[in-house]
Order: C-alpha cells, then structure tokens, then sequence
C-alpha cells in the first residue's frame, strides 16, 4: 500500500515539476531608451528608463490608404523598415513577416507593420505589387509609405531600429534587418534580427507568450 502511495506521489510531483518548467516563463521585458545602445537612441531620450511608447504615425498602405496608431490600437504586432529595391537582406525578411502572418492569420489581435525607407521610390503602386508578391492579408500586415522625416524619425526614435544618425534628408538612409515587438500597450517587448530562424522561432513564441 505504502508502495502505491509513494508511486502516485512521485507522480503528481512530477507532473507539477513539468508544468512548472513549461509556464513558468518570465515576463516579456519592456524596453526603455536606456536599455538601448546609445548610439540608437536620441541624446534628449537616452536617460529615460520608463514609460516609453512608440509615437503616434500616419502613413500610406498597399492600397493607398491611412493607416494609423489607430489600426493598432490594443493590438501586438511586428514592425520592420525595408525598401522594395533591396537586393540582400530585405527580401528574407519580408518572407519570414509572411511566414509570421501565416502563423498567426486567424489571431486578430495580431498585426503586422512594414514602413519604406525610400518613400520617394516606393509608390503605392509598387507596394501593391509587393504585397501581393509576399501574400499580404489586407488589414493584417500594412506594407507602408510616407512622408520621410516622418518614418526616419519613428525609426530612430521611436523604434530605436537604426543608429541615431542623421536627418531625413535627401541623402540619408537607413537599413536594419531588426523586426520590432510591440505590445497592446505600444510598448517595445522585443528586437530581433528579422533575417535569421531561430529568432523567428524566438518571435513567434514571444507572440504567444503576449497573447495570453
């Protein structure tokens, strides 16, 4: 009898030692200027160390239309900076973006944010043709244009995505394989090089991990 009894017992202690170990993970951090490399972040934002959030945006989508912080309002979604003409490591991670909406096709609350960096030359278009290409699922994933200043200054000091150098002008550019983690808060929850496997892996369980 005593045998029984010790063998349930090791039983139950051992189921509860596996569901410790798989749901226990700690909390996503939440990323502050000054858990960033100075060299990304704005000298005027580089002591904060809380309460940041991504800045409220106003751009153009595949289909000409405005798209907002609004569009994102309550919602986890993944951000990167690309331009249509890249030859290297843009076209990796436009598909891994499709890989990830795939993933999550049928979870609403997840979206997805890709911004041009060369606006002058990525027309609306041309962003049709790219989305199409890449399988964008409309009000899902918003492939997006804008004014410059506008998307470098997101990318530099709202995203912290790309060095803190230089002004939106004519002759500045930037270029990041890094996707961004946003949650339902606005607030950055995660950076990841966005041409690479094993950090879409990471990315997609961070997502789940937020979903819930």
């Amino acid at each position: 009898m005593k045998s029984i009894v010790s063998m349930a017992l090791l039983i139950v202690v051992t189921i509860a030692a596996i569901y410790l170990v798989f749901n226990n993970k700690e909390e996503l951090p939440v990323f502050n200027p000054s858990d960033f490399n100075p060299e990304l972040v704005d000298i005027s934002l580089q002591n904060e160390v809380e309460n940041h959030t991504v800045a409220n945006f106003e751009l153009l989508n595949q289909n000409g239309e405005k798209v907002t912080e609004k569009n994102y309002e309550n919602k986890i979604y993944v951000t990167d900076f690309f331009f249509t003409r890249c030859p290297s490591i843009c076209p990796i991670m436009s598909n891994n973006m499709e890989k990830l909406q795939n993933t999550f096709r049928d979870e609403a609350k997840v979206m997805f944010l890709s911004v041009s960096v060369t606006p002058e030359l990525d027309s609306i278009p041309i962003l049709k043709k790219y989305a199409e290409k890449h399988g964008v699922i409309d009000g899902k994933w918003n492939i997006t244009t804008g004014e410059k200043k506008h998307i470098y200054n997101l990318a530099r000091k709202s995203y912290f995505a790309v060095v803190n150098e230089g002004d939106g002008g004519l002759q500045d550019f930037i270029h990041t394989p890094n996707f961004i983690l946003v949650d339902g808060q606005k607030q950055i929850r995660g950076v990841y090089d966005g041409t690479k496997d094993e950090e879409i892996e990471r990315l997609t369980n961070d997502i789940n991990f937020l979903k819930k």
